[in-house]
This record gives structure tokens, sequence and C-alpha cells, in this order.
């Protein structure tokens, strides 16, 4: 099934939040007042160019994975793993900062990793009947009310809609990536390759990746030993010590998505369209599964609205630079 046939071209099939019935009128957000502590592992990428797009003929040709071309970047220190529930437990615990999931009072969770009553399913879209709204699923709560983070602070912090990492990073002094920057950093120094480690499949002698295995949307085999997400630190980093960058959670990226993007040409230190509706998401997550969603993929692009959350999707961050005039 693709995602044409869903009628939705968001994450994994994840609708946007307006797909769901809000029981809650979201108030204003605040951004943090202070800068906090951030503990993340760095790693630092060199300055260089690489060929951005699909070279592997397994593009989605809505998502706008060409042209192929050439991009070049300044040098940045990066997250080596997304951002944990243990890093946004000290974000939140020094700022008081509320989530959209929690003031909205809902976000979207796969039907399998639901953990929660009936009667707090609050919406269904019909193009992608695997994900429900389910009020009181949130980032301490990801599978609802019934759901805790016991066993999970060195898995990727989710339920966290785009604004919500943006919060995170003004109290942390960072940024999130460009979409050129995260797919420079996600190859690992290897230009032109379908994955992080090369061309060979996923679960080419042994399992690389966090992704569906079985028969979407019904049956999970768990041969990779997980149903939703896996600790930041799985499988094997890649060249340049990034884990995960394909597969577990989508990461929120700073641009916005257009899918004529590449057709602008702009090869220096891209960051994206200057306004839109949705913004990027790169990675794929432990939902993709060759039959429906191939985007755990090096050059795969995805989008969701600013405000949307879903149980499959995190971020990581950069540091600050002195922007070139």
């Amino acid at each position: 099934m693709s995602d044409e046939d869903t009628g939705c071209g968001c994450g994994c099939g994840t609708p946007g939040r307006g797909a769901f019935l809000s029981l809650s009128t979201r108030p204003p957000s605040t951004a943090p007042d202070r800068t906090g502590r951030h503990a993340i592992e760095q790693a630092r990428i060199p300055a260089g160019a690489f060929t951005m797009g699909d070279s592997s003929g397994d593009r989605n040709p809505q998502d706008g994975e060409t042209p192929l071309h050439r991009v070049t970047l300044d040098a940045f220190e990066i997250d080596a793993t997304t951002v944990t529930n243990a890093d946004f437990a000290r974000f939140v615990d020094d700022t008081g900062y509320r989530t959209e999931a929690e003031t909205f009072g809902f976000s979207a969770v796969f039907h399998l990793a639901v953990a929660a009553p009936e009667e707090d399913i609050v919406g269904q879209p019909p193009g992608t009947p695997w994900w429900f709204g389910v009020r009181g699923a949130d980032w301490r709560h990801p599978g609802g009310s019934r759901s805790d983070l016991d066993g999970l602070d060195d898995h990727p912090v989710v339920h966290v809609s785009w604004n919500d990492a943006v919060a995170y990073c003004a109290w942390a002094g960072r940024r999130l990536l460009t979409e050129a920057e995260w797919e420079y950093a996600a190859r690992g120094g290897i230009d032109g390759a379908k994955y992080p480690w090369g061309d060979a499949e996923v679960d080419e002698g042994g399992w690389r990746a966090n992704i569906w295995q079985g028969v979407f949307p019904r049956e999970n085999t768990l041969d990779d030993g997980w149903l939703t997400t896996a600790p930041v630190r799985t499988f094997q980093p890649n060249g340049f010590g990034l884990w995960q960058t394909v597969g577990n959670v989508w990461e929120w990226c700073q641009d916005w998505f257009d899918p004529r993007t590449y057709e602008r040409g702009d090869v220096e230190n891209p960051r994206g369209p200057a306004t839109g509706a949705a913004r990027i998401l790169r990675g794929g997550s432990y939902l993709c599964h060759i039959s429906y969603c191939n985007r755990y993929r090096n050059s795969a692009r995805s989008q969701n609205t600013p405000d949307s959350s879903m149980g499959n999707a995190g971020f990581r961050t950069v540091a600050l630079r002195e922007e070139r005039s």
C-alpha cells in the first residue's frame, strides 16, 4: 500500500492533527525564558559537499527527492542521538513546559501501541485506520493513559511537535537541522548511498535499523526486537558517529516542505522555502516497511504540520554558529 493509496503524505502515514477530533483548545504556547543544559554527545560534521537526493531509484515522486544536485555545507556539530525521554524531562523539569499533545489533550498512537481505555479514542482517520487519536497520549504516556516511561529513559522522546522541538532548542541554546544538514550527516560520509551504511538492505547480515517486519499494519514479527521505539544507541552508528538516522523515529527538521524545493537550485547551505504549511521530517520510523512506506532511506522526505505530534517522531539538534553575512 502506498501513501497515495492512503491519501496521506505524512510520516509513515501519520495524519496531521487536524485529521483527528480535538476535544480541547490549545492555549497560547510560550517559549522557555532561560537556557538549560543540553547533555547529548556531539559529533563533528566536517565542511564539505555531497550529492543530495535519491540515486537509488526507490524515490517517492510526490515527495520531491529529485533532481539530484550537489550541495556544499559549512561544518557543524550535531547530536549523536535523537533527544531522549531523559533529556526532554530535564527541559520540562527546568521550565514547566507543556507540549502541544498535552495542551490539545490528545496525540496520534499506532493501533498496536495503544494503552488506554476505549473511551479515550477520540478519532480514527478513515484513510489511515491504524492511527488513533488518543486522549492522554503524550511524551510521558506514549501509548495513552495506561502507559508510562518506565524503562524508556534512553528511548527517543516522541509525541513532540515541531513547535515543541523548537521550544527545546530555545532552552538548550541550539536549533533544528536544516534538511540538507540532516541528509549530509545521515550519509556518514558515503556519498550517493541508499542507507547510512551503504547500499546493503536493512536485513542483510542482521538487522541494521528499527523498521517494521511482517505484514503492515496487522502483524509485526519483531525480528529486529522492537514493536515501537528502540534505545537511541541500538544497532551501529554511521561513519560520522550518528546513531539511528534511519528507522526508529522520524526527525523534525527546520525547513518548510515543498516537493519542488530541489528544482530551485540552492546549493550552498540551503535552508528551504521561506514559507509553507508543513515542516520536513526525515529518516523514517519503526513503522516503515517496503510494502507501505520505504522512507527509511537517506534521501527520503516526509512532512507534517508544525503542531502535529505522534508516537513515531522525535528530533535531534545542532549547535548554533555564527551566520555568514
